[in-house]
């Protein structure tokens, strides 16, 4: 079975991320890294409401992922050549780590496909947007 890849913070997993999470799945078997507590405050300059072990078990709650993992601290792309993905999925506003995506697969000797995702209802089911309502 073909392996799929997908990152983020998935911070207070929503129908957006659920949404994400589905469409991906239908490339075949879905490995998800979440991004570590530090990297969030670092990339998008605050803390994830939720820490980085409440984000992995909300999303194997939800039984889409064949497996739930941390990302690296050290080397943000060595899950690409651990997991040798046929297919990464983005989200559809996804930026961080992506520009040297096409550089790194081959670099790491893939054939991997970059795909990116339609939304669902970014006005509505977005983390930053929810973040402010609860708040």
């Amino acid at each position: 079975m073909k392996k799929v890849l997908v990152f983020g913070t998935f911070d207070r997993l929503h129908p957006g991320h659920l949404s994400f999470l589905k469409q991906a799945k239908k490339y075949g078997q879905l490995f998800v890294l979440v991004a570590r507590d530090q990297t969030v405050e670092k990339m998008k300059r605050k803390k994830p409401q939720q820490k980085a072990r409440r984000r992995i078990n909300e999303i194997k709650k939800t039984g889409l992922a064949t497996k739930v993992f941390l990302g690296n601290l050290k080397n943000k792309y060595l899950s690409l050549k651990k997991i040798r993905p046929d297919t990464i999925c983005l989200g559809y506003d996804q930026v961080f780590f992506i520009k040297n995506l096409p550089k790194k697969i081959k670099e790491f000797s893939l054939k991997t496909k970059i795909i990116r995702l339609k939304a669902y209802k970014p006005n509505i089911y977005k983390s930053s947007k929810l973040s402010i309502a609860t708040k």
